[in-house]
């Protein structure tokens, strides 16, 4: 499902058919996710929408297994989150985000989580998503991933992060420069 126009950011009719197909059935998998929720409300939704699309297809071509888990009654959107088991493998090992890369003299990753998500169109889940998604399941349990941070920890060279072990969701800091293979950023799209 990789984007040929990339630039554009759209898909074509056939990798929007792709990708609906791929995203119900995981809908139809993971029904306690979205208790209350229809898919063909969805999928029209997805449907009169140009840019979204292109957005989940990303999160889904880099390993986050995109897929519903609310609906914003103020807003009317519906929200996804990377459902994917451990961080999505397509976005790790990456600083958290432009101020860190570049501060990085040697060894540089590849990226940060803040660009790429921004790239992407969507946003890395907050502390407190995170801990949503926690309570659907077990996330997370080898892995870590970066999550936003609040400006007072950021201004001050910092970058939060959050994992599950023991059966317990835990927040942990680091310097936001640092980068490993097993941390990555789940993110969040709202449609």
């Amino acid at each position: 499902m990789r984007n040929t126009n990339s630039n554009k950011k759209t898909l074509s009719s056939k990798q929007i058919e792709e990708l609906l197909k791929t995203l119900k059935a995981r809908f139809e998998k993971n029904l306690p996710l979205h208790k209350g929720i229809e898919w063909t409300k969805v999928e029209t939704k997805l449907e009169k929408n140009t840019n979204k699309p292109w957005s989940l297809n990303e999160m889904e071509r880099t390993g986050g297994e995109p897929d519903v888990v609310g609906f914003d009654k103020k807003t009317g959107e519906y929200i996804f989150y990377d459902c994917s088991a451990e961080s999505p493998s397509g976005r790790r090992s990456l600083c958290y985000d432009a101020e860190a890369l570049a501060s990085r003299k040697e060894n540089k990753p590849k990226d940060s989580a803040v660009n790429m998500a921004t790239a992407m169109g969507i946003e890395l889940l907050t502390e407190a998503q995170y801990r949503e998604l926690q309570k659907l399941g077990g996330f997370d349990l080898k892995t870590s991933s970066w999550v936003k941070t609040p400006a007072e920890i950021r201004k001050l060279g910092g970058a939060i992060f959050c994992d599950r072990r023991y059966d317990k969701v835990f927040t942990y800091h680091n310097g936001a420069e640092s980068y490993y293979a097993a941390r990555g950023f789940r993110g969040v799209l709202k449609v």
